[in-house]
């Protein structure tokens, strides 16, 4: 399909057409739709299931600088259920700044959110203050870091070609990187640290750079507000340095009501490293969003998540309104 400034975006769906939910995947920062595909395989019994490369990313075309914003981002997907998902409720799910997206469409379409969109996921996601708490830095290193990124946006988008020559994709390097930035502390499965590093290294340094001033910008905090009346699960690593478990705390400060879920060990790329722990939480949340439809989990499925230290004294898994400390 074509968005509303003419880039064309790879969109790919499965399931009847006429099912009476649908799940809408929105992946992040330098991944494409592929990065969802335990989620695409377990929870295709949900419903139909819509997946999209967003713009400059994957097989979607490319964009000019300018657009490329979490507003044009939220635009996007707008457009995306007007011309795909016309009818019926939507459950969104977004990982990283697939979350700051569907952040950026209740900005700009609060009133989707109730009716159209009955649920929503934000994994290892932010509202905001992206370059303060990110990166495993201290403070006075990610401050500083706030005034070297916008310029090393500029310098990402006009000397590609160096840029290009220093990544190393495939390297022991790259790899290395991979697992430090987008994996917890336990060992994650090769085949799945080879995906990841290939999405990254596939996306152009100029995308790189056009995007990282819009993520440094973010700031929709006030915007998770339509958010507050429909099931909302807010889930993240532990070891996430890329939005650290503090981005969570925040949006449920913001929405006393959203369930978060703590993956111990876990870090940013949650939905490769933990697909069962992930899909099980999403199974509920679908469940909690259709109350007269019972979504049985599937055998052999376990919640698996952290537990606060008030929580570890009783029995069960994080339930929605419980905080993880």
């Amino acid at each position: 399909m074509t968005a509303s400034d003419g880039v064309p975006l790879h969109v790919e769906e499965s399931g009847p057409s006429d099912a009476s939910m649908t799940l809408v995947f929105v992946h992040g920062f330098c991944m494409t739709a592929d990065a969802w595909v335990f989620q695409r395989r377990d929870l295709a019994d949900l419903g139909r299931v819509l997946c999209y490369d967003q713009r400059a990313h994957g097989r979607s075309g490319a964009s000019d600088a300018e657009h490329c914003t979490i507003s044009q981002l939220a635009d996007d997907l707008h457009r995306v259920l007007a011309e795909r998902v016309p009818t019926g409720p939507v459950v969104l799910i977004g990982h990283s700044m697939g979350g700051m997206t569907i952040l950026g469409l209740a900005e700009a379409h609060p009133e989707l959110f109730g009716d159209r969109i009955v649920a929503v996921a934000l994994l290892s996601t932010s509202a905001g203050e992206l370059p303060r708490l990110a990166f495993g830095l201290p403070a006075a290193v990610t401050a500083a870091a706030r005034r070297v990124l916008p310029g090393m946006a500029v310098g990402m988008r006009h000397a590609p070609s160096l840029l290009e020559r220093v990544r190393w994709p495939g390297s022991s390097l790259s790899r290395a990187l991979t697992r430090r930035f987008g994996f917890g502390a336990a060992q994650a499965p090769g085949p799945v640290v080879d995906s990841l590093e290939k999405m990254i290294a596939d996306t152009p340094i100029p995308v790189v750079g056009a995007f990282l001033p819009t993520l440094l910008d973010h700031d929709r905090l006030a915007a998770a507000g339509a958010l507050r009346d429909v099931p909302t699960l807010l889930l993240v690593g532990d070891a996430d340095v890329m939005t650290p478990i503090e981005h969570s705390r925040i949006l449920a400060e913001a929405l006393p009501e959203a369930e978060l879920v703590v993956e111990e060990g876990a870090g940013h790329a949650v939905i490769l490293e933990r697909p069962d722990a992930v899909n099980a939480r999403l199974r509920d949340l679908v469940n909690r969003a259709t109350p007269r439809r019972r979504v049985c989990p599937r055998p052999g499925w376990r919640f698996a998540g952290r537990r606060s230290r008030r929580q570890d004294r009783t029995p069960g898994p994080v339930i929605a309104g419980q905080r993880a400390e």
